[in-house]
């Protein structure tokens, strides 16, 4: 994606489950394609979610092309280190 194309509105929308389940549990609009791929990544915890991305000019974004694209620091979350045995 151009820069340009990074600073339009974007829909983001999470199926949950089963690829064929009817529409998606989540939906909602930002206002850049860039704020979409961080919410996006930050659904990577989750295994049954998939995220989908339809941007302003219409192109539809795969979970594959998010996984590719999406900030890395995005998907990274904070994960409380393990407790310590004695």
């Amino acid at each position: 994606m151009t820069q340009p194309q990074m600073e339009r509105p974007a829909e983001l929308m999470v199926w949950h489950g089963a690829p064929a389940a009817p529409g998606p549990r989540e939906m909602r609009r930002y206002p850049t394609l860039r704020a979409a791929l961080v919410a996006a990544a930050a659904s990577a915890d989750d295994p049954e979610a998939l995220p989908w991305i339809v941007t302003e000019d219409g192109d539809v974004l795969s979970p594959h092309w998010i996984d590719g694209h999406a900030p890395r620091h995005a998907a990274r979350r904070f994960r409380p280190a393990a407790p310590a045995l004695l």
